[in-house]
């Protein structure tokens, strides 16, 4: 038997190089030797280049990318919402190498379960019949076993140990020498982080069905002479407006540049806007819904409980606040409720102080928004009083502090006004402290009245393009006529500050001055005044016509009282005084004895003749500062509001509590002449 022989250790060394054996490989290794210290022989993959050291130290840096070099970058489609086909800028870049429908089913579901059940009743099928078969198979193996020993016992005796057939396999093993296993390169772009392989959440796809856009199928032929016809039209153009451009002088061509520039501009930045104003309105509205949500629930059911308790006295609740920064420092000139729309109403914003004269604001806000107006109009010269039409409810007449009176149309974009007058078509020399519209005229043409502190009551018409002016009466002071050169008589002016015209009466109206009188004039008569009232000892503020009663006018002035009058009696038939100059006074739609008035301390008063004929039932502050006065009231035509505006562009709206809204009680006795018998009772309040 030959001596076993110690296997030999060979190392192998994966690299650039050539493969070789260490020359000592084949020695024994010594105790004290270490397995790293021993000589490695480097192994070649079979297909490496041969290479020299500078292409070895050669650096190649390659960059890798996602993006699919065969993606088309031209794909062009139609887009429905330009009407043009337009170049896509995103490709797909994903591309697919393989891809393979999967014909799974879960064991839980109802088919796995049928083909489970299927399958065990095909193998209890088969078991039965392999039972039958191994009862013969075993009889056949029991025979071939009993052969299969006789020739075992005779062949063993000339066979070898079993122990010296295994001692020469492993000595054969133990001889040849094994062979290096090739190392497997691993990818070095193929690496990922342990952190960045987190599990990513499934996408859930959300679809809706729509209906699809409109579609037409649009064809037409184009032949070389249709294409030829075109140009030549094009370039026929073109020499035309060279031709136009030649024409023009420089400053013209400066200017039409110019022009072009502010319509670009204008146009480009009214498409961005006029996509969404509309939208924007409503989300804009719905937000100050929620966030005025307290008021609006005040305004439409909150009553006063404690007014059953009081002795015929109400109190206001105030609601909303409208103010804009724009005409944060300018007083509030005029208010007026639109015929219209109950919830929109206007606000000139201008100076009452002669030193401190400014730009003017035209508001128009909507209790449906409060925080900002509905629109914006603004002037060089303030506001000082403006009024709107019955029937055409768009249209808004201002009269300015320089005597100009403008007219705004509320359906155009522009913030100019349609219509204004000039030093050319007969303007006021002096401020314009009220307007107000009338029927229209013989030939249908719109017309207002306004009235001016140089003594002239106007009255202008709409035509076409321009305004037409008449003047109707010229204010002259009594007894003021002096005697001039050449035996010529100088009439000093009187200076108009308020007027109103009569609710039925078409021709009659009265005007109020500066010296404190009333006059009661007619359309028909330009030199001489009906009646004169001597009614306050300092200017008239405002004079108004009682919507119920045909005879009863009230007047209000700066002298601290509030007059009540029959126009067919010269003294007042009641005489009020509130400790304060009074601004204005407006009379209720709803009953015929209430009314309001405001003065500059203020403070807000609320009369109700039918309950108490001596004061106010209701006095009550209503700005939080003592500096603020206040300089206008309205009340609303529909509901139980007033708005009142104070000398620092703030607008406050009020509700009425229940005692100051109730419907005077009806009288047995017949109604004096002149009473609209039976009308206080068919006006009501509307329910909120």
């Amino acid at each position: 038997m030959p001596q076993k022989q110690p296997p030999r250790r060979q190392s192998i060394s994966v690299g650039r190089g050539t493969r070789k054996r260490d020359e000592d490989s084949g020695t024994e290794v010594g105790e004290g030797t270490d397995e790293w210290a021993q000589s490695k022989a480097t192994v070649r993959p079979p297909d490496q280049l041969e290479l020299t050291d500078a292409e070895l130290k050669e650096e190649f840096t390659r960059i890798l990318t996602a993006n699919n070099p065969h993606a088309p970058q031209n794909i062009v489609r139609y887009s429905f919402k330009e009407g043009t086909y337009k170049l896509i800028g995103v490709v797909n870049q994903l591309a697919v190498h393989f891809s393979q429908v999967g014909n799974l089913i879960p064991k839980d579901s109802d088919e796995g379960r049928r083909q489970h059940y299927r399958d065990e009743l095909a193998a209890s099928s088969q078991e039965s019949t392999k039972v039958v078969i191994s009862e013969t198979e075993i009889l056949e193996e029991e025979e071939e076993l009993k052969e299969t020993e006789a020739e075992t016992e005779a062949g063993s005796q000339t066979d070898m140990p079993v122990a010296e057939v295994a001692e020469k396999v492993t000595e054969e093993e133990l001889m040849t020498p094994k062979q290096p296993k090739e190392r497997k390169l691993t990818n070095k772009f193929n690496f990922s982080e342990r952190a960045s392989q987190t599990l990513n959440n499934p996408l859930r796809d959300r679809e809706c069905q729509m209906e699809p856009p409109p579609r037409t199928n649009f064809s037409a032929t184009a032949n070389q002479w249709e294409i030829y016809d075109a140009y030549v039209e094009e370039l026929e153009k073109q020499e035309k407006t060279k031709e136009k451009e030649k024409a023009k002088t420089p400053v013209a061509k400066k200017m039409g540049k110019m022009a072009m520039r502010k319509m670009t501009s204008m146009e480009s930045q009214s498409d961005d806007i006029t996509k969404v104003t509309q939208a924007a309105k409503i989300v804009e509205r719905m937000v100050n819904q929620n966030t005025y949500d307290d008021v609006a629930q005040d305004f439409k059911y909150y009553e006063d409980a404690a007014d059953e308790y009081r002795d015929q006295e109400g109190t206001l609740l105030p609601l909303w606040k409208f103010q804009n920064d724009k005409a944060k420092r300018l007083a509030v000139t005029a208010l007026c409720w639109n015929p219209k729309y109950n919830d929109l109403f206007a606000v000139g914003h201008g100076s009452y102080d002669f030193m401190k004269q400014s730009q003017g604001m035209l508001l128009l806000y909507s209790m449906k928004n409060p925080s900002f107006p509905e629109y914006i109009f603004s002037s060089e010269s303030g506001i000082m009083c403006l009024d709107m039409h019955v029937d055409h409810p768009y249209l808004v007449v201002v009269g300015h502090y320089d005597g100009n009176v403008a007219i705004y149309n509320l359906k155009k974009p522009h913030s100019q006004p349609s219509f204004r007058s000039s030093a050319k078509s007969g303007k006021h020399t002096d401020p314009v402290w009220q307007v107000r519209w009338q029927k229209d005229d013989m030939d249908n043409n719109l017309n207002f009245f306004s009235v001016s502190s140089d003594g002239r009551i106007v009255s202008w018409t709409l035509l076409k393009s321009e305004l037409v002016h008449t003047d109707v009466i010229k204010l002259k002071a009594e007894g003021s006529t002096t005697d001039g050169l050449d035996g010529l008589q100088l009439h000093t002016m009187g200076c108009g500050t308020a007027f109103d015209f009569h609710k039925e009466i078409d021709y009659m109206f009265l005007v109020g001055t500066e010296e404190g009188k009333i006059y009661k004039c007619s359309k028909s008569y330009s030199s001489k005044f009906l009646d004169t009232y001597d009614a306050h000892n300092m200017a008239v503020d405002a004079v108004s016509w009682s919507p119920y009663h045909t005879k009863v006018f009230m007047s209000c002035s700066s002298d601290w009282t509030v007059k009540i009058w029959d126009h067919t009696i010269k003294t007042p038939m009641f005489i009020y005084d509130l400790n304060s100059a009074v601004g204005d006074v407006a009379w209720a739609p709803y009953s015929s004895t209430v009314f309001a008035a405001v003065t500059t301390n203020g403070k807000t008063h609320v009369f109700d003749l039918s309950i108490n004929k001596y004061e106010a039932i209701c006095s009550q502050p209503v700005v939080t500062k003592k500096k603020n006065k206040i300089t206008h009231v309205q009340f609303n035509p529909i509901h139980p509001i007033i708005i009142v505006g104070d000398d620092r562009g703030h607008v406050i709206c009020l509700k009425l509590s229940p005692n100051l809204r109730k419907m005077p009680k009806a009288q047995s006795r017949p109604s004096p002449p002149g009473v609209r018998a039976g009308q206080r009772e068919e006006v009501q309040l509307p329910e909120e």
